[in-house]
């Protein structure tokens, strides 16, 4: 990470909380900020990832807006937080993505809405394309659909792990090893998204009041996420190890947890954009909400698509409804790593170097 006018602007910031340290036991961030006296650039990206933005920093702190000093934790951390994404982008030329995220991201739907939707007329005669079907793959051919699934979310996959070695590099810790404790503590804080807790009392979305909201919608969208996966991991065993070829029945188990799982994706994404729009915007950076509005909005659009799927199958709607919800998923998988979604990766990084940390006493304490 190198030095740039936001990495100073947090580094400021940061120090002055560590004169200060009222804000000790609000969340993971300031008990790693008291471990050390001196921040490089890899530790301001260390503690931008760390933060969860639940700004309970900003509304108890006294050196916050409109005092002189404008002490803005939250938006200081989300300015290194965006710059870190396109510092470990790998490979370096598509870090350029990041500078126009919300375009890209509508661009690809768009784009591989198009291109499914052209491939399944041109594979089929169009009458067919149009009348119902009684599979999936009398539309698109698995071979196509797995070359193309395979070939871009195994690059985003290796796109993303790169990053995250890229971020290990740079904001990991320089001694000591990875041990199963550590492992255990930060999986429990990804999985539970603790943090976004804040002190225990929740997050500030728009006032000194305190919600759990943010952190609901957070677990309704991240483990809906995974229910669909399961769905599509159970989908895959039934039919390469059972013989067993989709569409299956409303009962079986990939279309219980598909359902429920797109069903907590549309809350999830919903509810965090609704408050994208009424949260403080003094503690957010403006520029960075196209982006994210694009990202919730492209989740949101393939478990909606998923679901229209489930409902019109088996109908002459059957294949347009396919082509938009693989078009989709297309496109999330090409931009994958060049989105906000790589926050998950280098966020679960920097609970696991917190984890490690853990046993290290604070600087100053007795």
């Amino acid at each position: 990470m190198q030095e740039t006018e936001a990495v100073a602007r947090a580094r400021r910031d940061i120090e002055i909380c560590n004169a200060c340290r009222y804000c000790e036991g609000f969340c993971a961030v300031f008990p790693a900020v008291e471990l050390r006296r001196e921040f490089a650039a890899g530790d301001i990206s260390y503690l931008a990832n760390l933060c969860h933005n639940c700004r309970g920093c900003y509304y108890a702190c006294q050196y916050a807006p409109p005092h002189e000093w404008g002490v803005n934790v939250p938006a200081a951390l989300a300015e290194v937080r965006a710059e870190s994404y396109a510092a470990y982008a790998w490979p370096r030329p598509l870090a350029k993505a990041f500078a126009r995220n919300g375009t890209l991201l509508s661009l690809a739907a768009a784009l591989g809405i198009a291109l499914v939707l052209a491939l399944s007329i041109l594979t089929n005669r169009s009458a067919s394309f149009s009348t119902a079907q009684a599979s999936f793959y009398d539309i698109i051919p698995l071979w196509a659909m797995q070359v193309t699934g395979t070939a871009t979310f195994g690059f985003s996959l290796l796109a993303m792990a790169m990053g995250v070695r890229n971020f290990w590099r740079d904001a990991g810790p320089k001694h000591g090893r990875i041990g199963p404790s550590a492992v255990a503590i930060a999986l429990w804080d990804v999985l539970s998204l603790k943090n976004l807790g804040g002190g225990g009392n929740g997050c500030n979305d728009n006032s000194e009041a305190f919600s759990m909201r943010r952190r609901w919608l957070h677990h309704a969208m991240f483990y809906g996420f995974l229910l669909c996966f399961a769905a599509t991991a159970t989908g895959f065993v039934y039919h390469a190890f059972l013989d067993w070829p989709a569409p299956y029945p409303l009962l079986s188990a990939p279309v219980l947890l598909g359902t429920v799982g797109g069903i907590l994706m549309i809350a999830g994404t919903i509810g965090l954009l609704a408050m994208k729009f009424t949260d403080d915007p003094v503690p957010n950076v403006r520029r960075l909400l196209g982006g994210d509005v694009a990202l919730l909005m492209l989740l949101a659009l393939i478990a909606v698509s998923g679901l229209v799927l489930l409902a019109v199958r088996a109908t002459g709607a059957m294949g347009l409804a396919m082509a938009v919800h693989l078009g989709c998923i297309l496109a999330f998988f090409l931009v994958l790593p060049y989105s906000k979604m790589v926050h998950a990766t280098y966020r679960s990084a920097a609970l696991l170097r917190r984890a490690m940390e853990r046993n290290i006493k604070p600087l100053g304490g007795d």
